[in-house]
């Protein structure tokens, strides 16, 4: 099987779906936080291995300890897992802390500024022309 196959991405989003559903409501650890998501799950094609890439809506001390917590029920989640989703294999999973949509969020936030910034120094064309005096048009 290849590693962008049908059935592979299929295999994908099923243990994604799964893996989401078992954080947010079997999970009783303290440490992971509500606010956990599930962003995307790479499985290999022979099915022994699945990278899990996790995203806390949280700061910094929140992602790590959820991802502790996560570690410490890996055997609890891949057992669940295996109940859910029939395959020959059951992956062994690795979590992996994902701060792309924090990024994401934050360069947005940056751009924002800088572009009102940018507004509230220059003027557009119609300000300037209703600035100068119309004789001066003329001319």
């Amino acid at each position: 099987m290849r590693k962008n196959s049908i059935k592979n991405t299929r295999i994908n989003s099923e243990v994604q779906r799964e893996l989401s559903e078992i954080i947010s409501r079997e999970l009783k650890d303290p440490r992971i936080h509500p606010m956990t998501t599930v962003i995307s799950v790479e499985v290999t094609p022979d099915l022994k291995f699945c990278k899990a890439y996790i995203s806390v809506l949280g700061n910094e001390e929140a992602g790590k300890d959820t991802i502790q917590g996560l570690r410490s029920a890996v055997g609890f989640i891949r057992t669940q897992l295996a109940r859910r989703i029939n395959l020959r294999n059951t992956p062994e999973l690795t979590f992996i802390l994902d701060q792309s949509i924090e990024y994401g969020v934050n360069m947005t936030r940056l751009i924002n500024e800088v572009t009102a910034g940018l507004s509230d120094e220059t003027q557009t064309e119609e300000e300037i022309a209703e600035e100068i005096p119309e004789e001066d048009c003329e001319a």
